[in-house]
């Protein structure tokens, strides 16, 4: 694991970053309250339309139905340039406790897709219970997917491919005698 902010290795469950000493409250000092986001999808740029978050909850929908554990939350939110744009989402993902609040640690199996139009900026960031199976390199090639569909505005079916590639990765996971190889690449 890597420190939101720095950037610097984290081992799993220190109290804070070696480093420059992040922690989770330290984060939530510097940002401050939880925007309002719907569950599912939450489109706070209105970068979407109203049919494509409709469809866009029924994939989630879909996925969630095969893999009950799972919990995906999309974001789509004009962050502050202040921070890193990872400490952003870091602090995102622990606030709006998309698991519950009785999911945490190894049972936190949630994953946030976190997308920044503005900033051009979008990432990943799973759960602790999914995150030995979610390396860096595997969210890297899930976003370069969605990568020139992003960049030419298609918002909606740059979600599609991670959501449709992210399935077929939960797939490997629960059959792991079939997990094709991962390739890795720029976003």
């Amino acid at each position: 694991m890597r420190c939101p902010f720095c950037q610097n290795p984290v081992h799993i469950g220190a109290p804070e970053c070696p480093s420059c000493r992040l922690t989770y409250p330290r984060t939530s000092q510097l940002v401050g309250a939880v925007p309002r986001l719907q569950p599912m999808v939450a489109d706070t740029t209105r970068s979407l339309k109203a049919g494509e978050i409709r469809k866009l909850q029924g994939r989630i929908e879909q996925i969630q139905r095969r893999f009950p554990q799972l919990t995906l939350q999309v974001v789509m939110h004009q962050f502050p340039a202040d921070h890193p744009f990872s400490m952003y989402v870091f602090w995102l993902f622990n606030a709006a406790s998309f698991a519950g609040e009785s999911n945490r640690g190894k049972n936190n199996h949630a994953i946030l897709l976190a997308i920044d139009p503005a900033r051009s900026e979008a990432a990943i960031m799973p759960g602790y219970g999914l995150e030995p199976f979610l390396n860096h390199d595997a969210v890297d090639h899930l976003l370069e997917l969605a990568g020139p569909l992003w960049q030419s505005g298609r918002w909606a079916d740059g979600i599609h491919r991670v959501l449709d590639s992210l399935d077929s990765w939960l797939e490997t996971i629960a059959r792991p005698e079939e997990a094709p190889a991962v390739t890795t690449g720029e976003f």
